[in-house]
């Protein structure tokens, strides 16, 4: 927690203040059994002689420190408050803008249910802690000290009782809370779990209907559910015996002050009065001693939520932005220079060694099989990964001297799935320019074969898209993804296996829009494909297999020269289509 503590900043005022109220109305609180026994041991005496001012006046005084106790324990609440969620919301801000600072590689480390539970729930219970803290973090253990100091004062051999309740209660407290601690942490992992499993099945559920597998994935999740049902509580059953534990010790001793104390009156060491205000310092103590230990098992659990926060931003970004650079006019569009490539934990390279150039205005086509380093290849051209050795230019600069600004400006990215977001089809082509026309939008869909169905909506550019375009086909969501990278007017297009969902006549259409563009502007198209007929017609097609290139070459080349490709063809064709 304490790593997370600059996230008060603006606050500090607040977060010092609150615990100082708190601390006044604890010294209230501490005065309030002093009254009590003077008015028992004087002002009723009086009372009964038919003198009732000394009551009145012990009464009035009671009421006072009640009332300015109130007055003082709100205005720290009110503290309290605002400090713990300007905390929260600082803390939320930070670690979502430091997420937003990793590239792929980073992202790979943490799955996405576990980055969104950190930024909800495990925020939240650090935003609590922060808010009992302020609250209670003064005053619980200032009670506890301060009744056992007062009780000293009344009798000093009775007040060995406090002290004693006081060691007892800290051990049971020292053994609950160091074996909860660890159970907490396995508790927010398992919470992971859950929120994954949540996801899959929301963001699936098509597939999950599709496959008849509703009640498998039932089963998977209440498994999960019943685990994390399980963790809590156990770790919540051995939370729950401090406050029993802790009423048993404290009871035992008020019955050992009631029946050592009663010896003193009657032999008339303490009055009646005293025992009284002994009693109310050890109820005193009961109540600060459960809320400390509620206090506790908070702090136990903001602690181990607290880990996982920072784990996230212990993480660096691998990627350092350029400073920027300007693209050379006469170099080439795209070189690979003895470019290779793991993934994060890969032992196995997804690219090795490998060596490529793309010249302006060319149509590239990358052809492979599953898991051939196709995907990863045209990754490295806008920069989502960096290369592990060689290094890849674009326009004869490194993309690594290039500003993330620069490098967006010059590709337009149409990734593998097409992700649409929340809003109007105007909202989401904006993603690739802010201030682009309803021309130029317009414009880009004629291009990705968009405009037919988009301008056959009753709103047109006002139409809205649910989240991840649910309301829209595959092949829609990928035109529009097409449509999105065009509207930036890229000077490269990458197309990342963005035509699988559409049928043969509409992907010729797309290529054959593609093609007018390229021959008009020098456009440089970038077409990733397990499709032989959607590259066939490129100026080079590049063959991938295991990471390496297998052939380079025309259509007419490759069916020549390269078996894989003539595998591919074959496979996909009859044999005298491919070659």
């Amino acid at each position: 927690m304490l790593k997370l503590v600059r996230f008060l900043k603006g606050y500090w005022f607040k977060t010092v203040s609150g615990p100082f109220f708190k601390l006044v109305e604890a010294v209230f609180e501490l005065i309030t059994p002093l009254v009590v026994a003077w008015v028992i041991d004087t002002a009723i005496p009086k009372g009964q002689q038919g003198d009732y001012s000394a009551l009145i006046t012990g009464g009035v005084i009671i009421i006072a420190l009640g009332v300015l106790g109130l007055g003082f324990s709100l205005t720290a609440q009110f503290f309290a408050s605002r400090a713990s969620l300007g905390f929260g919301t600082n803390l939320r801000r930070e670690l979502y803008a430091h997420v937003n600072t990793f590239s792929y590689r980073e992202l790979d480390l943490f799955s996405t249910p576990s980055l969104i539970t950190r930024l909800t729930a495990d925020i939240n219970q650090t935003q609590q802690a922060v808010a009992m803290f302020i609250r209670l973090v003064t005053r619980a253990p200032f009670i506890i000290v301060g009744s056992i100091v007062m009780a000293m004062i009344i009798d000093l051999k009775l007040s060995l009782i406090f002290l004693a309740v006081a060691v007892v209660v800290g051990v049971i407290l020292f053994i609950i809370l160091t074996t909860t601690m660890p159970k907490y942490k396995a508790v927010q992992a398992k919470l992971d779990t859950v929120t994954l499993y949540t996801r899959e099945n929301l963001s699936g559920a098509r597939v999950v209907r599709a496959f008849g597998a509703e009640e498998r994935e039932k089963r998977t999740f209440n498994a999960a559910a019943d685990s994390l049902s399980r963790a809590s509580i156990r770790v919540g059953a051995l939370s729950a015996l401090l406050n029993p534990l802790t009423y048993a010790v404290l009871n035992v001793a008020i019955i050992a002050l009631l029946f050592f104390g009663g010896k003193q009156v009657y032999y008339g060491n303490l009055t009646q009065g005293e025992v009284i205000a002994l009693v109310n310092y050890m109820m005193q103590i009961l109540n600060a001693l459960v809320v400390f230990a509620n206090l506790l098992v908070i702090f136990t659990k903001a602690s181990a939520s607290a880990a996982r926060i920072n784990e996230v931003f212990a993480v660096q970004s691998s990627m350092t932005e350029g400073k920027g650079a300007a693209p050379l006019k006469d170099a080439p569009a795209i070189e690979f220079r003895n470019v290779s490539f793991y993934y994060a934990n890969s032992p196995s390279p997804s690219l090795d060694n490998v060596n490529l150039t793309v010249q302006k205005g060319a149509s590239i086509g990358v052809l492979g099989g599953t898991g051939s380093g196709k995907s990863a290849l045209v990754s490295l051209i806008p920069r989502l990964y960096d290369v592990t050795s060689g290094e890849v230019r674009v326009f004869g600069v490194n993309v690594k001297d290039y500003s993330g600004a620069q490098l967006g400006s010059l590709i337009g990215m149409a990734p593998q799935k097409a992700v649409l977001f929340a809003g109007s089809v105007r909202d989401n082509m904006l993603w690739g320019k802010q201030d682009a026309t309803d021309e130029e939008i317009q414009n880009a869909l004629t291009i990705s074969q968009s405009a037919e169905f988009v301008n056959a909506f009753p709103e047109k550019l006002d139409k809205q898209i649910l989240q991840g375009g649910k309301n829209l086909s595959g092949g829609q969501r990928q035109r529009l993804t097409v449509a999105r990278a065009l509207v930036s007017d890229p000077a490269i297009l990458i197309l990342d296996d963005s035509s699988s969902a559409l049928d043969f006549a509409t992907d010729a259409k797309l290529r054959k829009a593609l093609s007018a563009v390229r021959e008009k502007t020098g456009l440089t198209t970038v077409t990733v494909s397990q499709r032989a007929t959607t590259v066939r017609h490129c100026d080079l097609i590049v063959v991938m297999d295991e990471g390496r290139i297998a052939g380079l070459g025309t259509h007419e080349q490759l069916s020549e020269s390269c078996e894989v490709y003539r595998e591919i063809c074959s496979s996909q064709n009859k044999e005298d289509d491919a070659q």
